[in-house]
């Protein structure tokens, strides 16, 4: 039988959980091993740094739908409860965060954010799609299931 285990990062304490996929699949939302804190709460983390970016995006196997947004931009702030509400049906098969670009400008500059709210779909660690405005929970789940990763 095939290795199904996937690598979580907790969005807690950083560290690094291992959950078969069918668990995820199944609905089941793991613990943490280290800080025995829940790994999916239905909302998105928030990343405050290039740090807590790189830790959660680049070492989790599960997709990471990333919202890049600033508190002054109105349409970020309309699209909040629409990316919420996304990430209740989403978790735990792909987890959903929002990056604030003044907050972490280094991470916006790394990804060539020109305008906001941008999501970005990472599939281990690497951009697999993008769009940019925003969007409802309908477009959001859309726009995750058109995805090729």
């Amino acid at each position: 039988m095939a290795d199904d285990n996937v690598i979580i990062a907790c969005p807690h304490c950083g560290g690094l959980n291992r959950s078969p996929q069918t668990r995820l699949n199944a609905g089941q939302k793991p613990d943490c091993g280290r800080c025995h804190e829940p790994l999916f709460d239905g909302h998105p983390v928030d990343l405050r740094s290039a740090q807590d970016f790189d830790r959660l995006v680049g070492k989790t196997d599960i997709p990471v739908l990333v919202d890049f947004w600033a508190d002054w931009c109105g349409p970020c702030k309309m699209m909040a409860p629409q990316f919420e509400a996304a990430a209740a049906q989403l978790e735990p098969v792909m987890r959903l965060a929002k990056l604030d670009t003044e907050a972490a400008p280094d991470v916006s500059a790394r990804f060539g954010i020109r305008g906001i709210p941008t999501l970005i779909l990472f599939a281990k660690g690497r951009e697999v799609a993008r769009q940019s405005g925003a969007m409802s929970r309908e477009q959001i789940m859309q726009f995750v299931r058109n995805a090729r990763f």
